[in-house]
């Protein structure tokens, strides 16, 4: 009896710490569940990239992690300055489909993410943070409504770098500048100038690119501004407005994500982020290359002409075009000599009208420049104008960061049939192309026949890996008269002769590896014509119409080397530093079991980008998939191939 009644003691005092243990396990489950109400995350689809938020202290914060490794640490984000943030309610959201740019570096583009979307209350007013996850980037954007109108919003978005993490940077028309050390940045007093799109180099070899998407639907929030701040020792982006309507839509703030630096000029990330084409008819939209006149100008022919503004120079680029199918032929500024209000001087010798209606029987599309320095023709009446003399596009110089200016101009062209292209460090507007796919390059870089001070194969390599991050540029590559304009023989040439370092095949191969809709030819047609058979690379590239874009290889101030497909044929350029280099160049991206025809466009043992600039040679073999072709590059040099199914 007595033991029994041990035996019920015992069993009494397990079932009362059994029913204690499972009401701990209540209070734990109901204290987890409250937190991971705070604690939210939501990853890319296939699970290489997260982003973790959380409220803390009113603040809505993120975390940034690839293949589980910490890339942006603790950081605020938010669109209403010292108004405290309630997340009230979260919901998920996928996304899996494909769509079909206009013109671009592919012929479709997969739109595939997952997105976290947060009803957030600052205090009277109701805000949406959007955060879109994909396999190679992040995108956050703010809705909010039932604000007070004149009251100040400040899109704020930090990026809590590692101290170890290094920065690249545009630099208008100088070189962009790094690498700029996170460390170093909170030890200056002068802050450099920090633009879009940043480049962030981890200590794990994995590169990042800090920029926006989408600044159409607000520019009254201006271009993108980064600045380090010393006070907190991190880089944030603050953009503020002042607040009108019923509900405004910030940009998408932009994080790409890649393994190598190259694969972030063909990140499509920021194009799906951006609103889809909004002109209904497209058909007149057409990518290609131009033959451009201000840099030919004094250039003395064999046969002795020499190009001038003037009718009969445009006859000859005209008739050049027409030979080797080029599209388009631009008219830069020395067309007219001064303007005003609904007027333009047209200089003298230059029977615009005459050179417009031959262009169209030849079946060459002419693109005229405006320089707001010459005056002010106004906005208004310009578009339906230049439409008026058959032209077929405008090339908009120094307006500059004007947001509104910008995206006025790309809607009054688009409704006037002219494409547009934007000169002078302009707006950098991530994503327009697909918007407005009439918005088809800009000079968001240093162009090739600018100041020489910024323009070297280093430099060149750095804007082809940083400024393109932004969308198509404006660079005007391919000179192969080099040893003529090194001399001074051109009214506008390097303002230092003899520095101009290239060599005429990296001249080529530039026109490749800078992506645009509309490259920008910028020597003599004789100059070309002497090397015809250098010039066919060109010739034979479908501007714009690319299938598929890949960066093989590259390294900041040393190569680049892309190749893109049209169809079955490949294009491929190369271009190396002042110290040359030898690339191995794999072509396993070639369809397996076929032969294909391969024609090389080479420096030679003598070529040097200074003391022989204009050496090369030409040959053709037959290569397959897998077959590793040994690219070797002369000082300052370059490589291109163009590859296409072996004929039976």
């Amino acid at each position: 009896m007595k033991l029994q009644l041990n035996k019920k003691s015992i069993s009494t005092r397990q079932e009362r710490l059994l029913s204690m243990f499972m009401l701990l396990i209540f209070l734990f489950s109901v204290f987890t569940s409250c937190k991971s109400s705070n604690n939210m995350s939501v990853g890319s689809p296939d699970a290489s990239v997260q982003i973790k938020l959380e409220e803390v202290a009113g603040n809505v914060v993120y975390k940034l992690y690839r293949q589980e490794k910490l890339i942006v640490d603790t950081s605020v984000i938010s669109i209403l300055p010292n108004i405290p943030a309630k997340i009230i309610n979260t919901e998920i959201h996928n996304s899996n489909s494909s769509w079909k740019p206009v013109w671009g570096q592919f012929s479709e583009i997969k739109n595939e993410y997952n997105e976290l979307v947060l009803d957030v209350l600052l205090e009277n007013v109701k805000a949406k943070l959007y955060v879109r996850v994909f396999n190679k980037g992040v995108g956050f954007r703010y809705e909010i409504e039932g604000f007070k109108e004149g009251n100040e919003a400040t899109f704020y978005c930090e990026y809590n770098l590692s101290s170890t993490n290094e920065l690249y940077t545009p630099n208008g028309e100088n070189p962009p500048l790094g690498p700029i050390s996170i460390e170093s940045l909170t030890k200056v007093k002068k802050q450099p100038r920090l633009m879009t799109p940043l480049v962030v180099t981890n200590s794990d070899n994995s590169y990042v690119s800090l920029l926006e998407s989408d600044l159409y639907v607000a520019p009254e929030f201006g271009t993108i501004k980064f600045k380090f701040n010393t006070d907190k020792n991190i880089l944030v982006a603050t953009n503020k407005t002042t607040l009108k309507g019923t509900k405004v839509t910030t940009p998408w703030r932009v994080i790409l994500v890649e393994e190598k630096i190259g694969d972030l000029v063909t990140n499509t990330v920021p194009l799906n982020l951006a609103t889809p084409n909004q002109i209904e008819d497209t058909s007149w939209i057409e990518p290609g290359k131009t033959l451009w006149d201000w840099r030919v100008h004094d250039y003395k022919t064999e046969d002795g002409f020499v190009y001038g503004v003037d009718t009969e120079s445009y006859i000859r680029f005209i008739d050049f075009a027409v030979e080797k199918n080029i599209k388009y032929f631009l008219i830069d500024a020395n067309w007219f000599t001064k303007v005003t209000k609904g007027h333009f001087e047209v200089t003298e010798k230059l029977d615009l009208e005459k050179v417009s209606k031959y262009a169209k029987t030849k079946g060459v599309k002419l693109i005229l420049y405006y320089d707001r320095h010459k005056g002010d023709y106004g906005d208004d009446e310009l578009f339906s104008h230049y439409a008026s003399l058959g032209m077929s596009g405008i090339k908009y110089g120094f307006m500059g960061n004007n947001v509104s200016f910008t995206s006025d101009a790309i809607q009054q062209s688009a409704k006037n049939h002219l494409l547009v292209d934007f000169h002078d460090s302009p707006v950098p507007f991530t994503g327009m192309e697909r918007t407005f796919p009439n918005a088809i390059t800009r000079e968001y870089c240093h162009a090739q026949q600018d100041s020489r001070k910024a323009f070297t194969p280093e430099t060149f390599i750095k804007m082809a890996l940083i400024n393109a991050i932004q969308g198509p540029l404006d660079m005007n590559n391919g000179n192969f008269d080099l040893i003529g304009i090194n001399k001074g023989d051109r009214l506008k040439g390097p303002k230092k002769i003899n520095t101009y370092f290239s060599t005429v095949v990296s001249e080529a191969a530039r026109t490749l590896v800078i992506f645009s809709g509309l490259v920008c030819l910028p020597d003599s047609p004789e100059a070309y014509a002497k090397k015809a058979d250098l010039f066919e690379f060109i010739e034979k590239m479908p501007v714009g119409k690319w299938d598929e874009s890949s960066v093989l290889s590259s390294k900041i101030d040393d190569h680049i080397s892309t190749a893109r497909r049209f169809n079955e044929e490949w294009f491929i350029g190369s271009v190396a530093s002042k110290k040359g280099t030898a690339l191995d160049i794999n072509l396993d991206f070639l369809a397996e079991g076929k032969s294909y025809t391969v024609t090389y466009y080479e420096d030679t043992k003598e070529t040097h980008g200074m003391n022989n600039p204009e050496a090369y040679q030409i040959r053709k073999g037959t290569v397959k998939k897998g077959d590793v072709i040994k690219a070797i590059m002369a000082p300052s040099g370059g490589h291109c191939m163009w590859i296409r199914p072996k004929l039976n």
